[in-house]
């Protein structure tokens, strides 16, 4: 029996999905804000599902921290993202949209890198406008490309979905933090204008800013949630009252998944036993290993 709060999905999902696409539009139809917790591996995937939320995003910064131990400062690279999607998507049968950050390139490699992550089973990719190294949105030394040089790389990665890759184009700016508010939502709306399926903007630093980047544009919006980030980190149902239709948090499960294991260790260290853990029947149950017994015993004898 599934444990509560268990979406059971299989042993072997079909990736976030196999149709991941198609699950995203239909989503990005449907009235109200979605909340969307962001993953870092394939469990935190699966967690997520489990948890009932109807889709999820691989955060660049929660990967680059969990995969390699390094800040998101464009140390990681599109293979080690590449690979790590592979086997997010696999791990979960919601959409999952993937940070592609500048596409890793020129507007050809912003072609590669959507039919990559089309192929990877991303139900949508995310395109930004900073210049590589790039960095990540709420931390200092980020710079941005020509509006022309931003324009052409979502050109391009629309025209990788409307050559037969099937995903969705998340369109980002970065241009707030750098040239103001005003090209930023220039920026957007020329995203939006080229076929970007949603639509981000980067660090706005209050309501206003977001409210005038929701009233700029008629495609879903994206809210990236960072705590004691640049954004005001609002409730749901103001930020559904601004416009937006995603709510990203990026940053929560990694940080909550680092603040317990340092308290595990703390305990560890004082020479006790770390007290908040699962219990070991539950652990099981949420990597899947009663999946494994119902289909070893299928085939057994």
């Amino acid at each position: 029996m599934t444990a509560p709060g268990i979406t059971q999905s299989g042993l072997v999902p079909q990736a976030g999905g196999r149709h991941g696409a198609e699950a995203l539009r239909a989503i990005l139809t449907q009235p109200g804000l979605v909340p969307m917790p962001c993953c870092f591996d394939a469990l935190s995937a699966k967690l997520i599902e489990q948890a009932g939320f109807p889709l999820t995003f691989m955060s660049g910064f929660a990967v680059s921290a969990a995969r390699l131990g390094l800040p998101d400062t464009g140390l990681i690279s599109y293979a080690e993202m590449l690979d790590q999607g592979r086997n997010i998507c696999a791990a979960t049968r919601i959409p999952v949209i993937g940070d592609g950050d500048t596409g890793y390139g020129n507007a050809v490699n912003v072609k590669r890198t959507v039919a990559g992550y089309a192929q990877a089973g991303f139900a949508a990719v995310m395109i930004e406008d900073q210049v590589w190294p790039k960095r990540c949105g709420h931390t200092r030394g980020k710079a941005v490309v020509s509006h022309d040089e931003a324009m052409a790389r979502v050109r391009a990665a629309v025209d990788a979905r409307e050559e037969g890759a099937d995903i969705l184009i998340l369109a980002r700016t970065d241009a707030r933090a750098t040239d103001g508010l005003d090209e930023a939502l220039r920026r957007v709306e020329g995203f939006q204008r080229l076929g970007a399926d949603i639509l981000f903007l980067e660090a706005p630093t209050s309501e206003a800013e977001m409210r005038a980047f929701c009233s700029a544009v008629d495609k879903p919006t994206l809210a990236n949630l960072v705590e004691q980030g640049e954004t005001p980190v609002l409730p749901p149902a103001a930020l559904e009252d601004i416009g937006y239709k995603l709510a990203a948090y990026p940053l929560t499960l990694l940080s909550a998944a680092v603040s317990a294991m340092q308290e595990a260790l703390a305990a560890f260290a004082a020479g006790a036993h770390p007290q908040a853990i699962l219990s070991f029947a539950e652990l099981r149950e949420r990597v899947g290993f009663e999946d494994y017994y119902r289909e070893e015993d299928r085939y057994a004898g």
